[in-house]
């Protein structure tokens, strides 16, 4: 009985057991490395926190965080809106020139002189070039 139950279990394990296709993981990471290079915006994510120096500036430190699997990202556009009142009032764009491996995080400081009476701040993501990209405008 030991033997009957040892070979039905060697049975199903061999029988379930996937073979690995290098061909279609291949294509499978080439489609995703086009998908991540396409739309960085989803695969960069930013958290912020910001206060008021001595000097009257409001200093920005925040956190880029890829979560794409394949691509690395380099120049990240920021913007940024300013509020007061629930108006916007100004508008700043930025980049950040750090290279963003998968799966890295990387920090970032900015300093601005805001409007006065500007209460809150709202900070996005807008593009990023993917690293091969970045590489090959530099070559042109």
């Amino acid at each position: 009985m030991k033997y009957l139950i040892v070979a039905l279990t060697v049975f199903v394990f061999f029988s379930c057991k996937e073979k690995f296709d290098s061909k279609n993981y291949a294509e499978n990471k080439i489609s995703l490395a086009q998908r991540e290079s396409e739309h960085p915006e989803q695969f960069i994510h930013l958290s912020s926190d910001d206060k008021r120096n001595l000097f009257g500036n409001t200093v920005i430190k925040g956190k880029l965080v890829n979560t794409a699997s394949v691509a690395a990202y380099k120049n990240t556009r920021l913007k940024m809106l300013c509020y007061k009142n629930g108006i916007r009032v100004e508008e700043h764009e930025d980049v950040i020139p750090s290279i963003l491996k998968p799966g890295a995080t990387k920090t970032f400081k900015i300093r601005y002189h805001l409007p006065k009476g500007t209460d809150s701040l709202a900070l996005s993501v807008m593009s990023a070039d993917t690293l091969s990209d970045a590489i090959a405008s530099s070559k042109e």
